[in-house]
């Protein structure tokens, strides 16, 4: 038995990277690997001495159960990351036993991305930019929110969403749910959206850097040296620093692509030297709400949320779109999105028609599972041609033009109660809440903002499972990490950057 976590999910290149273990074998050894093409070995390290820790209890006292709120401060252990690493999203598998016992242990491929006793991080670059002009942001928050804390062998169910805890405020944090970084959980997620989104990324030629949600909550200027920031899959969990960094990009004219939905849904608050966070959410602690409105949601107004709208944005908000339940990604509708506006440079190159030419309109990843297993849309009203406008009454940019819709169908609006085969999407804002659709647009304030509404984007894109979608992406790609336009210095940007951090110093 063996299982770990990282001390930090990023660290540059050159230095040590720190990573926490627990195991009943006398040595292990840590097996490095690459994600790119192809999930390729970079190196192996240790022999370590193992030690057996147990998991904090849980503060409702089931056995099986462990703490998500608190540090699990398991024995650290160091390795340098060469100069030489290549930035990029590296898995690190833990192998338990001696030099016998490893031997016999097969090297991972592609298809062992998924599972236990792994973990991932990223390794950065020592000088930002020089290479790329694209900052892929791994949406790390929204991970250990959903990260029960499993092994292979034992349903621990402790995270946001099984058995949370939530704590009162004190003088160094609100009040709130609270959730550790510092546990276990093996890797999910990126096997899911990241994997063959990055495959597909390097596999085209596409120069990318990484970062994680603390490296953009932590570094107003980390965005500039870049011309497109790229969100990628379930991006739900944001700070004000984060949200401010990014906005402030786009002001100065950097570009913005969100392959992604439910995008900053919740706020969260760093706490514990930034090793866990906290956030006051709508999830339930046994039959209890601890606290409702629940005053970390985005768009209601204060006091009941933060009252800034997420889709000011992004340009979409996920309580105008919805979630379908089950497995990834299961037997949602695959009818794709219905094209708009088909001359538009987002769509140069597909063939696709919008019906303007008295045809029927054609629908962007038309028997793929493209839009779900989450979405977000935007308020809209349809004109005499049939056209969808966004209305710009929930926060949406009024320059917001939709390129692409799906009406959700059939839909349930029960806030408790998940209905297998719909789309769960209550009333969450009665004035503004029409048809709740997936919506696929963009907008420019400053630089431009692409979203495509959907989590599961980059599976589509990143499998090749529709020709039309791999093209838009590639035309939003190349468009928008083009050469900046004269005037949208980096110097620009760097203010902006530094702006925008001053102006979230009051709050986490």
């Amino acid at each position: 038995m063996i299982e770990g976590y990282m001390g930090r999910e990023s660290v540059v290149a050159g230095r040590s990277l720190t990573f926490h273990v627990s195991t009943d074998a006398d040595e292990f050894r840590v097996r490095f690997y690459r994600l790119g093409g192809e999930l390729a070995f970079v190196a192996e390290s240790g022999p370590y001495p193992g030690e057996l820790r147990n998991p904090p209890p849980h503060p409702d006292g089931v056995t099986a159960h462990a703490s998500p709120a608190v540090d699990w401060d398991w024995p650290p252990h160091d390795v340098p990351i060469p100069d030489g690493w290549r930035p990029g999203v590296y898995l690190a598998h833990f192998v338990e036993g001696d030099d016998r016992r490893a031997a016999a242990t097969p090297l991972l491929t592609d298809a062992d991305i998924e599972g236990y006793a792994r973990e991932f991080f990223i390794v950065r670059p020592s000088h930002p930019g020089r290479t790329a002009r694209i900052l892929y942001k791994k949406s790390t928050f929204t991970r250990h929110a959903y990260n029960r804390s499993d092994r292979e062998d034992v349903q621990r169910a402790s995270s946001f969403y099984d058995n949370p805890v939530y704590q009162g405020g004190g003088p160094d944090r609100p009040a709130g749910h609270q959730l550790s970084m510092h546990r276990p959980g093996g890797v999910i997620d990126l096997a899911y959206w990241d994997a063959p989104f990055i495959a597909w990324l390097e596999r085209g030629g596409y120069d990318v850097e990484y970062c994680t949600d603390l490296d953009l909550h932590e570094e107003p200027d980390l965005l500039t040296p870049y011309r497109l920031f790229l969100s990628v899959g379930h991006d739900e969990y944001w700070s004000a620093a984060m949200r401010a960094h990014v906005a402030a990009f786009v002001r100065a004219g950097g570009n913005a692509a969100f392959f992604s939905a439910n995008t900053c849904w919740w706020r969260v608050h760093l706490t514990d030297g930034n090793t866990a966070f906290v956030s006051d959410t709508d999830h339930h602690v046994g039959d209890v709400y601890p606290h409702l409105p629940a005053t970390d949601q985005w768009w209601p107004a204060a006091p009941d949320g933060v009252g800034a709208p997420e889709n000011a944005l992004t340009g979409v908000s996920f309580r105008n779109g919805g979630m379908w339940p089950g497995e990834w990604p299961g037997d949602r509708p695959r009818a794709g999105y219905r094209v708009q506006h088909a001359d538009h440079w987002v769509y140069a190159g597909t063939g696709l028609r919008d019906g303007s030419d008295g045809g029927t309109p054609d629908a962007l990843g038309a028997g793929t599972a493209l839009i779900g297993y989450e979405c977000d849309g935007a308020a809209f009203t349809r004109d005499a041609a049939g056209i969808a406008h966004a209305t710009g009454a929930d926060g949406t940019p009024t320059s917001f033009l939709i390129l692409g819709i799906y009406l959700l169908d059939p839909v349930n609006e029960d806030f408790h109660q998940l209905r297998t085969g719909h789309w769960n999407c209550p009333v969450r804002e009665p004035g503004n809440t029409g048809p709740r659709a997936a919506t696929m647009g963009l907008y420019t304030a400053g630089g431009t903002v692409f979203t495509a509404g959907t989590t599961d984007w980059p599976v589509v894109c990143g499998h090749e499972l529709d020709a039309g979608v791999v093209r838009v992406t590639r035309n939003v790609l190349d468009r928008l990490a083009g050469p900046a336009p004269a005037g949208g210095d980096a110097g620009t940007r760097e203010t902006a950057g530094r702006d925008a951090e001053r102006r979230v110093t009051a709050g986490p």
